[in-house]
């Protein structure tokens, strides 16, 4: 059994195959493994949850992780020591997410590009066809993540504090979410995620597209990760696309365009889900 896990801070998707890429299971969604925010024992227990994974872990042959917060040594050491405690007949790789949605988008196996993920953290690297290179390292939401999930919820709280919004997507807004100070500060310094939690306000936006107000904030925000992401490769961007992973970029792609037209780069694919992709990629190569 061959298993391909596709997460996120906030979700992850777990895909098993065999080695013809024929689907074993039903696909299984645990909470986000990202081992840049959380503990070894916080991610076993995440994965402890799914009573399926548990009951199939010692027939899992090879298993690859592509994750958000998996940019750095320590945090691949750490969930790959998870991993394979927990599915200990397994060959486990851990890579970035951003490999994984390299994978998802590309037009072929050798094509240049620069890929994008945002979902509810961000990030861009450039694929030479071989290789990934990563110019920025990512410092996670509290300093990094524009355009993610994370930066327009937290946009949207500010804006609703600082009374920025049109009234009627205020009360939109109010009646959607429990907007109480202690209840927010709670769930931002006390409980665990709270990039998850900031990311659950971003479906908002895409709710409310009729709004000025909405379609400025979502530009706004991609504005700035070309700024300080996609610029990072001015010459590459002179000929090849950027290619885009993730929710928020799958429902901003309009947006997107219009960004892309403005500050002059060509927009490329755009995947929802990279880990449907991932299946032929990896039964090919067992």
């Amino acid at each position: 059994m061959v298993l391909i896990v596709d997460s996120g801070s906030t979700k992850s998707d777990w895909i098993a195959v065999d080695n013809n890429g024929n689907k074993l299971l039903e696909k299984i969604r645990t909470e986000g493994l990202n081992p840049a925010i959380l503990s070894e024992s916080k991610l076993t227990k995440r994965i402890e949850k799914s009573d399926v994974l548990i009951k199939h872990s010692k027939e899992v042959t090879h298993l690859y992780f592509y994750g958000a917060g998996c940019g750095t040594d320590n945090a691949i050491l750490s969930l790959g020591n998870v991993l394979k405690k927990m599915f200990p007949n397994a060959h486990v790789e851990v890579n970035e997410d951003t490999l994984a949605a390299v994978y998802a988008t590309i037009n072929n196996p050798k094509e240049a590009a620069v890929v994008c993920i945002l979902g509810t953290g961000s990030n861009c690297s450039y694929f030479d066809g071989e290789n990934l290179h990563q110019r920025v390292i990512s410092l996670g939401y509290t300093l990094m993540d524009d355009a993610s999930g994370n930066y327009y919820g937290k946009q949207l709280v500010r804006d609703y504090y600082y009374n920025k919004m049109p009234e009627n997507i205020k009360i939109a807004f109010g009646s959607k979410f429990n907007m109480d100070a202690d209840f927010i500060k709670n769930s931002l310094y006390k409980k665990p995620s709270p990039n998850a939690y900031l990311a659950n306000f971003a479906e908002f936006m895409f709710l409310h597209k009729d709004s000025d107000y909405t379609i400025d904030l979502i530009k706004k925000g991609i504005r700035l990760f070309t700024e300080t992401m996609i610029m990072q490769y001015k010459e590459e961007l002179k000929t090849v696309p950027v290619h885009f992973a993730g929710s928020i970029a799958y429902f901003a792609q309009d947006e997107i365009k219009a960004v892309a037209e403005e500050m002059g780069f060509t927009a490329g694919n755009f995947v929802r889900r990279p880990i449907e992709g991932l299946i032929p990629f990896h039964t090919k190569n067992l």
